[in-house]
């Protein structure tokens, strides 16, 4: 713990463990400026550098990009594979795993190692990984790099510790499991076709042992070949050769038949008896045409056979097969049940399906009862178990990006009754006509840990809808959805005046501001507008309000310093559409041909009463203006506060203050106004010039060091921008000169001293540019609650004037001893209940004091101010600036909060160059410093977002939200945090055979994998065919593992393995030896016998 008594008067350089001073540039501490004043502070810093910690923890959505699936049917979980290499492992709810190959590259195929706690993936990079599932956070074990061949398929047997490894030369190696070594066994594709055949078979696209004999291997080749391997024999059974390609294969269960999907929209039943020819071939979708011919039909790119004990009749399920014939419809998984066929559309192409069956073994009556079906961007799973085949409700929150997420915003610990008040107003509109069953993937153990609080995530998103999650203990569930645009007229395509400004997505959402407790909301649209809404618990007919603002000021126009000398001009109280005052005068170059649009809005309010249902309700709509055939510019900063009753939001025009309560606009004025006599800048002179702003997802400011070129877009959801992220840069300190427009770019209300000589805080409205300038808006508010509805709200002139280092990102005040002081607000009350003669509705506000004791209160307040570049803390009403630190001189910071952490309170910044950091308060120290994502994009620089207890969140995808904790103590309570994916479950034995089955099924059960893939028999495969790399799960990884039992099993299988590896390498080592022995003895021999009858003189 570190203590500072900071005298103003007399800064001192700090000395470890004593009272910290005024540190020089570039040392641990911001830098202080030492201005005269008999004020002390006095601050007890607590945080240090090893309270912080960066590592990610869950992830939430849909994984992006899917490519594979795979299901453990013991132990019930689900595995999704990306193409950009991660891997979700999904449970019952709570159990939810994110692993990624630090490759990155796609995974092809998943395997799961049934009820082992192991996974097996193939990536695109031809490598092969065993993950170890044993532990919450799992980690691979061993990989396999093919060097020679590329991995098209593979398939592991239940209860086989051998893997069949199919490449694209047609060839299939067999890899051992627990050593993660390739066998000598290899079955090659010029062996397995007959000699004759003048054509490569292509690569593999199917392996399955018969499900009669386990030493049969049915090997499936692309181009129609398929053969059945006898392992034992080394040859092959019988060969096909069908004229379609085949694209995948699936048993019956008592091995006598198998069927195959077709490129042609085919399935074939192939007869084990008789294979000279198909034993019958069906084109499920193909229909007889008029003139005799089939309709040409898609290929089936997957089918599944699956027997049932209640039906003699078996489950073929397939994906494609559709006609071409039949434009514009939609993909379809196909269920065939006897004489039935049911297609089920999907909103999205079939990336995978799988059958859910009773039973691991191949060989007994497979039972499904239910299918997942993996699409590009949803998870279904439909139940088998009933006729109409329903849909399983999903538990996962894989609907994130069901329109594209443009915002965010993160609030932990919150009132502890808003999560059960949003979600029993949401599940009112929740979906039905889901199976009654409960959701079959189920495994795994979670439960609530003990370091859990309120947390709301809201989305906005990019068709103008709202969505408030429930994000509490690592979960994250929908609660309630808002739908903005119900506040607006649908516009007619290709009409409507937001067509001229955005030309799709009108209604998108740029930002949000909620306040929990007082549950009021805030929405800013992308067509310059803003919607309040206030909380009921009952419906009501209501007229939507709206205002229609005209913040329209070119910052090229001719201005001087002495232009601006006059008092600000404010609207008068009670016009719901105000004009300023000063007009600006507009030169003959940049008028607009008549017919122009003057004085619109970009959308069209309803203008009658509305039904809303109980929830958030739409009470007041800001929409700026047209002015002279230019669009409003988009709104770039808001914020509201409850106890006051007001809303401020600026653009790159100027600034704006609402009185919501009088539904009245009070300050309307361009930024240059705003400074009066105290501009900081000189402007020159210079020649009027209209410039078009594009809109954009992020508001990106320029500064006064830096000019900003960014590629933008016309639509915050479009894809083409989510990996530009340049910014080119100057050096010019004087780019005022140059063609830039003064934007607001934050806003802050609170209590606070608008002047030096104020002896008591009163309402304030900070204000941030992107210049650098900070300013100091006094407020006047009645108190009286009957007078604050009908007396105007005073704006005094700007108070104090500040300078930072680029863009202004965010403010925050402290008290005296360093503790966080709140923002005032009015408790919520609910305008729609019925009227209590008895106890009338009132303002409740609630109001937080710089400081506890009123001795203190009259000492002022910390003010801490964080823009691109750099941040400063001032002391209030001084105006004294106590430290400055400058955050980053190579980049800039994207986000930037004031934070709660360890009852204590810090800075934390974002940067455009991935680093994450945090700095002490007030002295602004570095704490932790983490080059987290060197890659950043628009998509995470626009969503990116701190909170209290050491959380921040982003759109990792445009699917998937990646929530990160750079707390220690969050680190250190993960594990108990996170779900155990593997819980011990007994293997279900195998059925009764019976004794004739058994007597004449085959010697399945005899069959010894080991006997002829072990070493022994088969020999070492060659060492430039394949890689092995061991893999960072071994004992280290276990050391988190869960403890008991499990864990200490694992940590022996884990031991043993690393064991067994050892040897392997040992035994290598071993032969090398003994085969340079036999060389040395073999020469030694021969030169014996070369010189054997040899005189000595011979020599």
């Amino acid at each position: 713990m570190k203590k500072f008594r900071k005298v103003l008067d007399g800064l001192t350089t700090s000395s470890p463990g004593g009272t910290i001073g005024s540190p020089s540039c570039g040392s641990a501490a911001g830098t202080p400026t030492s201005a005269p004043t008999p004020r002390e502070i006095d601050v007890q810093e607590t945080l240090a550098s090893e309270n912080f910690q960066l590592c990610k923890t869950v992830r939430h959505g849909f994984p992006y990009q899917p490519t594979a699936l795979a299901f453990d049917p013991v132990q019930k979980i689900l595995a999704i594979g990306s193409r950009s290499g991660g891997v979700r492992i999904l449970g019952r709810p709570g159990v939810d795993c994110f692993c990624q190959h630090e490759s990155g590259a796609a995974v092809l195929q998943l395997q799961f190692l049934i009820n082992e706690g192991a996974l097996v993936t193939a990536c695109a990079d031809d490598t092969l990984h065993l993950w170890n599932l044993r532990q919450r956070r799992p980690a691979v074990l061993h990989s396999l790099k093919f060097n020679r061949e590329r991995i098209t398929f593979c398939h592991l047997p239940f209860q086989s510790k051998w893997l069949y490894v199919g490449t694209e030369r047609g060839n299939t190696h067999i890899v051992n499991i627990e050593s993660f070594i390739l066998s000598g066994y290899v079955i090659m594709w010029n062996k397995a076709i007959e000699l004759s055949t003048k054509t490569h078979p292509g690569p593999v696209v199917h392996l399955s042992d018969s499900p009669k004999d386990e030493g049969k291997l049915l090997i499936g080749f692309e181009g129609g070949t398929i053969v059945q391997w006898d392992l034992r024999a080394k040859k092959a059974d019988f060969r096909i050769y069908y004229d379609e390609a085949i694209h995948s294969a699936s048993w019956h269960h008592e091995g006598k038949q198998f069927m195959c999907s077709h490129s042609d929209g085919s399935l074939t039943l192939w007869n084990l008896r008789n294979t000279t020819k198909p034993f019958q071939i069906t084109f499920p979708h193909g229909k007889i045409q008029k003139d005799g011919r089939k309709e040409s039909c898609k290929p089936i790119l997957k089918v599944e056979y699956k027997t049932s004990r209640n039906s003699s009749e078996p489950f073929v399920i397939f994906s494609g097969g559709l006609s071409y014939d039949k434009a514009g419809r939609r993909p379809a998984l196909t269920i065939m049940h006897g004489k039935a066929m049911t297609v089920l559309e999907m909103d999205y192409p079939i990336v995978e399906f799988m059958a859910l069956c009773e039973t691991p073994y191949n060989n007994e009556v497979q039972e499904p009862y239910a299918v997942v079906v993996l699409l590009e961007k949803d998870l279904i799973v439909v139940d088998l178990t009933q006729s109409t085949f329903p849909v399983f409700e999903n538990p996962y929150s894989m609907d994130i990006h069901e329109s594209p997420v443009t915002c965010t915003a993160y609030f932990a610990d919150c009132p502890p009754d808003i999560i059960p008040i949003l979600y029993s107003i949401g599940a009112k509109h929740k979906k039905t006509g889901y199976s009654h069953k409960e959701w079959p993937i189920a495994g795994g153990t979670w439960t609530l840990g003990s370091h859990t609080y309120p947390e709301i995530i809201i989305t906005g998103h990019a068709d103008g809808s709202i969505k408030f999650w429930d994000a509490s203990a690592f979960t994250l569930q929908m609660l309630y959805k808002l739908k903005t645009s119900k506040v607006f007229e649908k516009p007619k395509p290709g009409e409507g005046r937001a067509a001229d400004l955005v030309e799709e997505d009108p209604f998108a959402v740029q930002m949000v501001s909620w306040c929990p407790q007082s549950r009021i909301f805030c929405v800013v649209g992308i067509s310059a507008h803003i919607i309040l809404y206030r909380f009921s618990k009952y419906d009501a007919n209501t007229q939507i309000v709206a205002l229609e603002v005209r913040l329209q000021c070119d910052a090229e126009d001719v201005i001087t310093p002495s232009e601006n000398e006059n008092n600000p001009c404010f609207s008068e109280p009670g016009s719901h559409s105000p004009q300023p005052h000063h007009q600006y005068p507009v030169s003959p170059g940049s008028r607009t041909p008549e017919g122009a649009k003057d004085s619109v809005p970009c959308l069209k309010v309803k203008d009658r009463v509305v039904r809303v249902p109980p929830g958030y309700q739409s009470d007041l709509v800001i929409q700026l203006l047209w002015v002279d055939g230019e669009p409003p510019q988009q709104i770039t900063s808001l914020d509201i506060n409850s106890a006051y009753g007001l809303l401020a939001f600026g653009n790159c025009n100027g600034l704006a203050v609402v009185d919501y309560l009088q539904k009245t606009v009070i300050l309307c004025m361009s930024t240059l106004d705003l400074y009066g006599a105290t501009d900081p800048y000189q402007r020159l002179t210079r020649s009027p010039r209209r410039n078009r702003q594009s809109t954009s997802g992020l508001t990106e400011l320029t500064d006064n060091q830096q000019s900003i070129d960014m590629e933008r877009s016309k639509s915050p959801t479009s894809e083409s921008r989510e990996n530009s992220f340049s910014r080119s840069r100057s050096s010019s300190v004087s780019s005022i000169d140059r063609d830039t427009k003064e934007a607001i770019t934050t806003l802050q209300f609170g209590e606070s001293y608008g002047r030096k000589s104020d002896a008591l805080p009163t309402p304030c409205l900070w204000v941030g540019t992107s210049l650098g300038v900070v300013l100091l808006i006094p407020l006047s508010i009645p108190i009286d609650q009957e007078e604050r509805m009908e007396e105007p709200v005073a704006i005094g002139p700007s108070g104090a004037v500040q300078m930072l280092k680029g863009s202004v990102l965010r403010f925050a005040f402290l008290d005296c001893m360093g503790v966080l002081i709140q923002s005032p607000y009015e408790v919520w009350r609910d305008l729609n209940a019925p009227e209590d003669p008895d106890r009338p509705r009132r303002r409740k506000l609630v109001h937080f004091s710089p400081s506890s004791s009123q001795d203190a209160y009259g000492e002022g307040h910390l003010a801490v101010v964080c823009s691109e570049r750099q941040a400063k803390v001032f002391i209030m009403p001084l105006q004294t600036c106590l430290f400055v630190h400058n955050i980053t001189e190579s980049s800039f910071v994207l986000r930037a909060d004031v934070v709660s952490v360890c009852n204590s309170v810090c800075l934390a910044c974002f940067c455009a160059n991935g680093h994450v950091m945090t700095l002490s308060l007030p002295s602004l120290r570095p704490l932790m410093d983490v080059n987290y994502l060197p890659l950043t994009d628009m998509r995470i620089a626009r969503t990116f977002c701190f909170t209290n207890g050491g959380q921040a969140l982003y759109l990792s995808s445009p699917t998937e939200i990646q929530r990160i904790t750079y707390s220690q103590e969050m680190c250190d309570n993960l594990q108990e945090m996170l779900g155990e994916l593997f819980t011990p479950i007994e293997t279900p034995e195998a059925q009764n055979r019976g004794f004739l089955k058994g007597f004449f099924g085959g010697n399945a059960h005899t069959f010894d994998r080991e006997e002829l893939f072990g070493e022994a028999a088969a020999g070492k495969a060659s060492r430039s065919l394949a890689q092995h790399i061991p893999g960072q799960g071994g004992v280290e990884g276990m050391k988190v593992a869960a403890g008991g039992a499990v864990g200490e099993l694992a940590r022996a299988r884990i031991a043993l393995d690393e064991r067994g590896q050892r040897l392997g390498e040992l035994e290598e080592r071993t032969a090398l030896m003994m085969t340079s022995a036999e060389t040395f003895s073999k020469h030694a021999h021969e030169l014996m016998l070369k010189c054997k009858d040899k005189k000595w003189y011979q020599f």
